[in-house]
Parts: structure tokens; sequence; C-alpha cells
């Protein structure tokens, strides 16, 4: 659980501070939260896999 609050601070601090420097975030937001989507995907496929290949 520590990881994903960290991980949600750390977003938030950087939210605040393109807020603060009036800086637009570099990716449209839906193409930003679908990138991450695929991060997620990728990184709970190999350890999802593993034992159902043998590995």
């Amino acid at each position: 659980m520590e990881p994903y609050l960290v991980s949600l601070g750390g977003g938030v601090l950087i939210g605040v501070i393109y807020s603060a420097i009036k800086v637009r975030s570099p990716a449209p937001p839906l193409i930003a939260l679908i990138g991450l989507l695929g991060m997620l995907i990728g990184a709970q496929a190999i350890p999802t896999l593993k034992p159902l290949l043998g590995f």
C-alpha cells in the first residue's frame, strides 16, 4: 500500500508545481491515462504469466 501512497503523493506534488508555474501537462490527459494504464498492465503481466508459463 505504501508505494501507492508515495506514487499518489508524488503525482499530487508535481500537479501542484505544474499549476504554480502555469505549465500544462506534457500529454493530453486521456492519452496520459491510457499510457499509464498500459504501463500498469505491462508491469502486472510478467508476474501473472510467470507461473502460468512455468518460469
